[in-house]
């Protein structure tokens, strides 16, 4: 998994279109969450977008949860 995030980090806005894109294309819904460097203080940014139908995009964001606790 840490291997997906990283190939997101640092994505260009242009980048970024290009991906929700071919998400958009290929999947009904998906849900993407990246984040940025973490500053000095320790705060980071963190977006989460999704697509598709809004019950579903937070399922999957359950189970994903549910994963990481295993």
């Amino acid at each position: 998994m840490l291997k997906c995030a990283n190939r997101f980090a640092g994505v260009r806005k242009d980048q970024s279109q290009n991906i929700t894109q071919a998400l958009s294309e290929n999947h009904q819904c998906y849900v993407l969450i990246t984040c940025g460097e973490p500053r000095q203080d320790g705060q980071m940014e963190v977006e989460m977008i999704y697509s598709g139908d809004r019950d579903l995009a937070a399922y999957l964001v359950e189970s994903a949860s549910m994963r990481f606790d295993e």
